[in-house]
């Protein structure tokens, strides 16, 4: 059975899960389809203008602690954003184009990395590239599709199927018709997928 992970690169939980969720899933026997989709227009669509843990600051406080702990237990390293959330838009465009290509695992990673090890811009297409180049890629060129209308399409239709589905934060993990949110959902969802 296949279960979808949809994530944001500025979601804090999704760095954690796109850090798990392939070793766990060989282990389950489920493939995984990674979807990179924006957090962005589902929270304007639910009145929200920033992320709900900047708009409620001791949730906010309690994520960043938590997290902390999480990524410990995980051997993650965590250096807090200087910007948060950052903008994702690029990253998921150039992650629709290498999930095309079967790359999009590894990139993904790398993104997650830039943004909550190193604190770097994610928005920059220097950083981007960068990625993409350190993955034998040709950063130019990918660039230049995840900028281009098709990909930029894409991804306003891919978001919408997220909001189709009922899909309100990141990350979630979709089995068929049954939505599983955040991280620590991850095993329930790959335990539901392969029976």
């Amino acid at each position: 059975m296949k279960l979808q992970f949809w994530y944001d690169f500025a979601s804090t939980y999704s760095y954690l899960a796109a850090a798990r969720i392939e070793t766990l899933a060989e282990l389950a026997g489920v493939t995984v389809e990674w979807r990179p989709f924006l957090l962005g227009p589902i929270f304007a669509a639910q009145g929200w203008k920033d992320s709900p843990f900047n708009l409620y600051p001791v949730k906010g406080e309690h994520m960043w602690r938590d997290l902390g702990r999480s990524c410990d237990e995980l051997g993650l390293p965590l250096k807090r954003p200087g910007v948060f959330p950052r903008n994702s838009i690029l990253a998921a465009r150039v992650a629709l184009v290498a999930a095309e290509e079967g790359w999009c695992p590894s990139f993904s990673r790398a993104v997650f990395h830039e943004n909550f090890a190193q604190d770097r811009d994610i928005a920059s297409p220097e950083v981007m590239g960068g990625i993409v180049e350190a993955l034998g890629q040709p950063g130019a060129a990918v660039l230049a599709r995840a900028t281009s209308d098709e990909i930029k399409g894409r991804l306003r239709k891919v978001t919408e199927e997220a909001m189709k589905l009922g899909i309100f934060g990141a990350p979630s993990f979709t089995v068929g018709n049954e939505l599983f949110w955040g991280n620590d959902r991850l095993e329930q969802a790959l335990r539901w997928a392969a029976r």
